[in-house]
């Protein structure tokens, strides 16, 4: 039931991103209005769902649940170390924009919840997530684990090729969590870190 609502959810906060992703484009009457009161960059839950919890294998160690980081606003993703740019941009983004931050950085984490369990351990993830610098940690888990939990947050994923260098495609949004724990904005693949900053102030605000 929870996941039939979220995909719902995502359908919607999809559309809506697509009908503003022209960012040439003149704003819409009242859109500066809207941009000085507090609107989020990204494409908004509204109202915002609880985001699912889930128990899967850290990078850092032992088990990592979503609730562990309660208090925190959370970017969350999902990708594979072997991704030859869309993983790593999004990942550099990200840390760029937490670091932004100064002070308030501790306050963010980014998980990176991997779409290639059979190459992405913990001890190989957590080396590919610590040269995009601190506050990135990363899950796996098995085949079936990873699924459930794309299936909570209508997330695809697909294996390309057949040979040892396969690709996967996969969804590439970034999922917004606010200290409460629930899901408050999805942004789409090609934001830059100030669009980022500037959801992740208002959401430690909330």
């Amino acid at each position: 039931m929870i996941a039939a609502v979220l995909l719902a959810a995502v359908a919607v906060v999809v559309g809506g991103m697509l009908l503003g992703s022209d960012r040439s484009a003149a704003p819409a009457p009242g859109q500066a209005k809207a941009e000085a009161a507090g609107t989020l960059r990204a494409g908004a839950f509204d109202p915002p769902k609880a985001a699912p919890d889930f128990v899967l294998r850290g990078s850092n160690g032992g088990d990592l649940t979503l609730s562990r980081y309660r208090g925190k606003v959370v970017l969350m993703t999902f990708g594979f170390t072997y991704c030859a740019a869309v993983c790593p941009t999004t990942l550099a983004t990200l840390s760029e924009a937490r670091e932004s931050l100064g002070e308030d950085a501790d306050s963010v984490q980014i998980v990176f919840i991997t779409v290639d369990p059979a190459r992405d351990d913990p001890a190989h993830l957590q080396g590919y997530l610590s040269t995009f610098g601190t506050g990135l940690v990363g899950a796996t888990g098995s085949e079936e684990e990873l699924a459930k939990v794309r299936e909570l947050y209508g997330v695809s994923a697909a294996r390309q090729g057949d040979g040892p260098d396969y690709a996967m495609a996969h969804t590439s949004s970034i999922f917004l969590i606010d200290p409460a724990g629930r899901l408050r904005g999805m942004m789409p693949f090609g934001h830059d870190a100030d669009d980022f900053a500037h959801d992740i102030r208002l959401l430690l605000k909330a």
